[in-house]
């Protein structure tokens, strides 16, 4: 495990309840109720916010990864990410599909910059080796 020299940014929050709960950052920018998926109740569910929240640094590293070999990047850029929770014999599992959108450019370089993402984005590192992970080319 890589370990970390410099911290950049520290998120904070409060969960209370669990999946019929509420969580709230400590800046007060996240404040959002927590129902089960398929639930009656009015909030998210955890693996939506962590499709948000991984999709969301998934296209920061696309845009990274787009700079250093000096590619134009899409300014439309979409990854429709998909978190599945399943049960197996051995316990609940996630898993997770990506599919990326990068309006205009060639597919072999799309394809290209969406390994290299998947490479090194923090989120895509935390989940390798834990998580089975499909991406293509939307």
């Amino acid at each position: 495990m890589a370990s970390i020299e410099k911290v950049l940014h520290t998120g904070r929050t409060l969960t209370r309840g669990g999946r019929d709960g509420h969580a709230r950052s400590d800046d007060g920018q996240l404040d959002i109720s927590l129902s089960p998926p398929g639930a009656a109740g009015a909030g998210t569910n955890p693996e939506q916010l962590l499709a948000a929240a991984w999709s969301a640094c998934f296209i920061g590293t696309l845009r990274q990864a787009a700079n250093a070999r000096r590619v134009a990047f899409p300014a439309d850029v979409a990854v429709a990410t998909e978190v599945d929770l399943g049960h197996a014999q051995s316990g609940f599992f996630l898993r997770a599909r990506f599919a990326v959108s990068l309006p205009g450019m060639d597919a072999d370089v799309a394809r290209q910059l969406i390994e290299a993402a998947h490479r090194s984005c923090p989120y895509s590192k935390a989940m390798h080796g834990n998580v089975d992970v499909a991406t293509e080319l939307a």
